[in-house]
């Protein structure tokens, strides 16, 4: 598989971008967003949870967005190989999850 290879795995209701496969969250952390490109609100966040994340040896990105009646819930974290900071990591994507600018970019993105 080449360096920009991903996979998009869907259902119903949910579509999930991982690096790798099987898809496991290792760490992680949720959000609600309006309804929107389920896609395109994955691919935005995960390129923004790799940049929070990308000197975590051993991190590979894994981004779930559900259709729920609110809009969509979007799970991002994933895998990390070996002994990580859980908190600080999760904090991190946390944070990102909930900035009003990364917010508003994602939404305008997906419409």
């Amino acid at each position: 598989m080449s360096r920009d290879r991903w996979h998009i795995l869907r259902d119903e209701t949910a579509l999930t971008l991982a690096r790798r496969v099987p898809v496991r969250f290792d760490l992680s952390a949720t959000t609600q967003l309006p309804e929107g490109s389920r896609l395109k609100v994955a691919q935005q966040v995960r390129q923004d949870i790799w940049r929070a994340l990308r000197n975590l040896r051993g991190f590979a990105p894994v981004v779930r967005v559900e259709r729920v009646i609110s809009g969509l819930e979007v799970t991002a974290g994933g895998q990390v190989a070996g002994v990580f900071p859980r908190a600080e990591a999760e904090a991190r994507i946390a944070g990102v999850l909930n900035d009003p600018r990364n917010r508003a970019r994602w939404t305008r993105w997906s419409r």
